[in-house]
């Protein structure tokens, strides 16, 4: 009451403010990373000690046994070839984790480069690189990694050099925007005053300060990532069967379903939603504490 007297009374310079809300959003963004973060871990886990928990092997069949239901000596049951599903759910994650984050790291740093050179420099550097850009923007983003697996075919180092391709502008069209504006801070005067090079100026001092909101992206574009990969293997233009990916198991049972033979395919569904559901809950937990900080 005391301080709603001082506020009405006009001495609200002397009373402190505190927003409730901002600090109940911040607990629950809070909350959200932690989530997100515990859920990777374990797929994490899953995919690192996958040969312990699996008692078949990625690519090893059961001739005995096709397409048999859960249960028994097939915890998830087999699909047609007489693969263990729980199997290669495992070891899927290996695949489906370590493309994603290895295509949103080269993204990444392809992105950044770009946005650090177009938005420091400016000038007919900057038009060009960012025409460049709006080319790959102008499409939609899964056409056009369908269109690059298509030209590049199929192998991991070509699906990763895919994703990477269709995420990098996002990054450059970001870390360009956060240059421009750091550029013309006081920092960036004292450091070319100082004799700084253009390289120790973008690496030194522009690098560090521009990577805020890429951070906060990334988790996010880790979960899109593995949603592109697995669309290209289910049309058949990503990792190729009998290897164990999320995307070709579902397209592999996806005629098993009708059937009443679901555990074809709705494991690794399951499995792929659980972890896109981590990295997106990690993301808009970053995201949200970083909106909070700038408030």
């Amino acid at each position: 009451m005391a301080e709603l007297r001082a506020a009405v009374s006009g001495d609200s310079a002397q009373t402190p403010v505190v927003v409730a809300g901002g600090d109940r959003d911040s607990r629950f963004a809070r909350r959200m990373s932690i989530v997100g973060a515990t859920i990777l871990s374990v797929v994490a886990l899953v995919a690192v000690f996958a040969p312990l928990l699996s008692p078949w092997g990625e690519t090893e069949i059961d001739p005995a046994n096709t397409l048999v239901a859960p249960g028994g000596n097939h915890l998830l049951g087999t699909d047609g070839n007489g693969m263990d599903i729980w199997s290669r759910v495992l070891y899927a994650a290996r695949l489906d984790l370590g493309i994603a984050l290895a295509a949103v790291a080269l993204a990444v740093v392809v992105g950044t480069l770009l946005g650090l050179v177009a938005g420091y420099f400016g000038g007919w550097l900057d038009d060009v690189l960012m025409r460049v850009v709006d080319i790959f923007q102008s499409f939609p983003t899964f056409i056009l990694a369908l269109a690059v697996a298509a030209l590049l075919g199929n192998g991991t180092i070509n699906l990763i050099i895919t994703i990477a391709a269709v995420n990098a502008p996002a990054y450059a069209r970001l870390v360009r925007a956060e240059v421009r504006s750091l550029r013309e801070l006081p920092f960036v005067d004292a450091a070319i005053t100082s004799g700084a090079s253009p390289v120790g100026v973008l690496w030194r001092h522009l690098l560090p300060n521009s990577l805020t909101p890429v951070r906060v992206i990334a988790p996010l574009n880790c979960g899109w990532a593995m949603l592109t990969l697995a669309g290209l293997s289910f049309l058949g233009l990503g990792v190729s069967i009998p290897e164990a990916e999320w995307g070709a198991m579902i397209s592999l049972g996806a005629a098993d379903v009708v059937g009443g033979r679901w555990w074809t395919s709705v494991p690794p569904g399951l499995a792929l939603f659980v972890c896109v559901l981590g990295f997106s809950l990690l993301g808009e937990g970053l995201q949200d504490r970083a909106n909070a900080k700038r408030r």
